[in-house]
């Protein structure tokens, strides 16, 4: 697919979709059929299969050297983006990731019992791991696509924690990591995946890297 040229940028837009209940695939439809098969590229799967799994299948599609992950609900604005490349130019880092819980970032739209899962979260990784990044389950981020590959590879775990373990397995292989604050507003229509289920898997993989690393 050849890249879309637009703001001094030269990018595509991949959209991988397992079965969300929020219509993202519907909207992506959409815009494909506004803006072109070769500016929109959808790769929609059954059901929901990992973001590990996402990612591999997202990779295979991609033409360009760098990869934005983010969420297509606009819970990660796209305004942020330019001050990722920005961020990575300044400081030619491997990684460049979106942070909730340093400078002048936030979230908004969430209730207490959100905020208090992915702060408790954060926190106990902090302490127990010593990541040297400030959000560790956040998904807005900016990777060198080589860099994203061999992370991939080595990571085992899926769900909420797979977030978390990219970060600790690029501090462990020696990349760098940038960081950019951004604004996290909550989706208004759909949803969030964030379960028990979910939970219990952070917990777990928490425990197994905490062990490993």
């Amino acid at each position: 697919m050849e890249l879309w040229k637009t703001g001094g940028y030269d990018f595509e837009i991949i959209v991988i979709d397992d079965g969300s209940p929020d219509g993202t695939l519907e909207v992506a439809e959409q815009l494909q059929k506004i803006y072109g098969e070769d500016r929109i590229l959808l790769r929609p799967r059954a059901k929901k299969l990992g973001l590990g799994t996402a990612y591999i299948h997202g990779m295979k599609h991609a033409t360009g050297n760098f990869i934005f992950i983010m969420d297509a609900d606009l819970s990660h604005h796209p305004k942020f983006i330019p001050e990722f490349i920005e961020k990575q130019r300044e400081g030619e880092f491997d990684l460049v990731s979106g942070t909730r819980y340093s400078g002048n970032g936030g979230v908004y739209g969430w209730d207490l019992r959100r905020k208090l899962i992915s702060r408790g979260a954060n926190f106990i990784t902090q302490v127990l791991l010593r990541p040297g990044a400030s959000d560790l389950t956040g998904s807005f981020r900016l990777y060198k696509k080589e860099v994203l590959e061999r992370l991939v590879e080595q990571c085992v775990s899926k769900g909420y924690v797979f977030q978390m373990e990219m970060i600790i397995r690029a501090r462990q292989l020696g990349y760098s990591i940038g960081e950019v604050p951004i604004s996290f507003v909550d989706r208004v229509y759909g949803e969030s995946k964030l379960g028990g289920n979910e939970i219990v898997s952070f917990l777990k993989g928490l425990l197994t890297l905490f062990a490993t690393t």
